[in-house]
């Protein structure tokens, strides 16, 4: 395997890590303020991002890799208003859009095609949760503003169940 995209995917691992922290967080954010909802919406979200890690870990021990595990930065996000975890995931999922992107150049670069057929599934995950975090988006814009609304959104979040990724490695 080719070792910068060894060691592009051993500081992803991390990143992934630092996703499901940030997301933890927002659910603390939301939890305090009574929408359980929104708090369950991303727990699972922050169990997502714990899968992808793992994903990526395991893929590199498959492949005779060395994985390093780094510290993992506390969320530097300050929210104050509701949408605020909102805008904040969406800006966090172009991020890891862009790193994910960058590793897969870098595969196809190297010629090392095992890594990229891994890394098409990380692609097509990553255009979900754009979509996902922009529709939260849209949806709050619409609704948010509403008591009732809210709670129907707030509602539809918690019916959010978690599902293990079917990726093969």
């Amino acid at each position: 395997m080719d070792k910068k995209v060894a060691g592009l995917l051993n500081d992803q691992i991390n990143k992934e890590l630092y996703s499901a922290y940030l997301y933890l967080d927002m659910a603390n954010f939301y939890s305090g303020r009574g929408l359980d909802g929104f708090a369950n919406w991303y727990e699972i979200q922050a169990k997502e991002e714990q899968d992808h890690a793992m994903l990526m870990y395991k893929y590199l021990h498959n492949n005779g890799q060395t994985v390093t595990l780094g510290a993992i930065a506390k969320p530097d996000k300050e929210f104050q208003a509701l949408s605020d975890p909102l805008e904040a995931a969406h800006e966090h999922e172009q991020y890891v859009t862009s790193l994910i992107n960058a590793i897969y150049d870098a595969a196809q670069e190297a010629r090392d095609h095992r890594t990229v057929q891994f890394l098409d599934w990380f692609i097509k995950e990553q255009g979900e949760e754009e979509k996902n975090s922009a529709d939260l988006i849209t949806k709050m814009g619409l609704f948010g503003g509403d008591a009732k609304g809210l709670y129907m959104l707030n509602s539809e979040l918690a019916g959010r169940a978690y599902s293990a990724p079917s990726l093969q490695l």
